[in-house]
């Protein structure tokens, strides 16, 4: 599901776009997509993938990556 054309209004618009970017290896849209999903409803799924995207980073990238 690509959303991107399209106006994200709720978090879980913001969520499901974060997991396809996700899915295609673009981690900085995917963590702005969950960002902007937790700001809009800090109870959203968005809040573990991206704890769990912000693990993986700091994992394999250490210097690319500073939350």
């Amino acid at each position: 599901m690509k959303v991107e054309s399209l106006e994200l209004t709720t978090a879980r618009q913001y969520y499901e776009q974060g997991n396809d970017w996700r899915k295609q290896g673009n981690w900085q849209e995917a963590i702005n997509c969950y960002i902007k999903a937790i700001e809009l409803d800090p109870e959203s799924p968005a809040v573990e993938a991206k704890r769990m995207l912000d693990d993986i980073m700091s994992f394999y990238h250490k210097d690319y990556y500073n939350p």
